[in-house]
């Protein structure tokens, strides 16, 4: 019998032979002495889904800004399907920018909205009013076309404003915080619908979010930045599984850090010396880290199993008490108190109802995890 054909994984980034749409190289963003991009470069490829991802004041809305065309560099260049966009300006660039407000007219119809920048375009007139009602079927919003804006929900305006950006097929759609006005429930479902209509059209779009999980969520890649730098690019798996830094594994959702000094294992590994009076923890880290160097060892809480007693062969265990428990729904976090003051957080998933839980308050237990459950970070 024939095997089934493999699915073809979007990575064109692992291909040597791809030229990326977008390049930023040595890019730096100066505000007076202020350093807002530090020396940034950065490849972004035709139908990403991409995501610039990090706190307040990072500089992912100044790259942003650096793409339409709304600043420019101090130093370096960037360029757009080879081009250098320096010298373009933003009503030239084959870019299109949605704001998190949507900067829809009041006084005009959902129609009319759409409309707007194809009447300003050199698109035959003729030929407006079929590309109008291709992006109202593309963002299901039909028999919405003759309301105004405030006669709609807030997750229908979003839509108005992503089909009026994607009107005049750019090479390139930038969302800054797109989502952000939207409670969480709306937010969750239109993150699946943006990924729909990216996928439908094959636009490259560029979102700009401080929320980890809508990244994670939506984007082909995720660019981690800090304080003007890129501190890691990669998929969602991997920046989650295999995060570069401390600082990345902390910024990306939940995570135990234990600080130490790593020491090779003759078998293979490192053993991590964290705490007087407690054993070594073991990790099988492949990677070339020099004997007494200090190191992070990051694990996730759900890798981390929560046991009334010690586990039998436990590459590595932990004795503490329940300090508190965070109550999810599907899962619940136990926060765990160890003998040397440090809380090591475990996660279980809610398959039992809440009052037949195994754990409570003050209960002694046991923590344990595999040797390749965490990494070994040296940043």
């Amino acid at each position: 019998m024939a095997n089934p054909a493999k699915k073809t994984v979007f990575a064109p980034w692992d291909d040597t032979n791809e030229k990326p749409l977008i390049t930023f190289e040595g890019v730096t963003k100066k505000f007076g002495s202020f350093v807002a991009i530090d020396d940034l470069n950065l490849q972004i490829y035709t139908r990403e889904f991409f995501a610039l991802l990090g706190p307040s004041g990072c500089g992912k809305t100044t790259l942003m800004r650096m793409l339409a065309g709304f600043e420019t560099p101090t130093q370096g260049r960037i360029t757009l399907a080879g081009q250098d966009i320096g010298p373009v300006p933003p009503n030239k660039r084959p870019v299109n920018m949605m704001f998190q407000s949507y900067a829809l007219f009041p006084h005009l119809t959902v129609w009319d909205n759409i409309a707007f920048g194809l009447r300003r375009s050199d698109m035959p007139r003729d030929q407006i009013p079929a590309r109008v009602e291709e992006m109202l079927r593309l963002t299901r919003m039909e028999k919405f076309a003759q309301r105004k804006p405030h006669q709609i929900s807030g997750g229908q305006r979003q839509r108005v404003a992503l089909a009026r950006s994607l009107a005049k097929a750019p090479k390139l759609l930038l969302l800054d915080e797109p989502l952000g006005a939207l409670d969480k429930k709306l937010r969750h479902d239109t993150q699946f619908e943006l990924m729909d209509i990216q996928e439908k059209t094959g636009t490259t779009f560029v979102i700009v979010t401080h929320d980890q999980e809508e990244a994670m969520t939506v984007a082909s890649r995720v660019a981690v930045m800090n304080q003007g730098k890129v501190v890691q690019v990669s998929t969602p798996d991997r920046i989650y599984e295999t995060p570069a830094t401390a600082y990345v594994a902390d910024f990306i959702g939940e995570v135990n850090l234990v600080e130490g000094v790593a020491s090779p294992n003759p078998a293979g590994g490192y053993a991590i010396a964290w705490a007087e009076g407690q054993a070594p923890i073991v990790s099988a880290c492949d990677k070339s880290i020099a004997q007494g160097a200090r190191v992070s060892f990051a694990i996730r809480p759900e890798k981390v199993r929560i046991t009334p007693d010690r586990p039998e062969g436990a590459q590595n265990a932990m004795q503490g008490k329940v300090h508190d428990i965070a109550y999810l729904g599907n899962i619940s976090t136990y926060h765990v108190l160890l003998p040397t003051g440090q809380i090591i957080k475990a996660q279980t998933a809610n398959s039992r109802r809440v009052e037949n839980r195994e754990f409570t308050w003050e209960d002694d237990v046991w923590l344990s995890f595999t040797d390749t459950a965490g990494v070994v970070l040296t940043e």
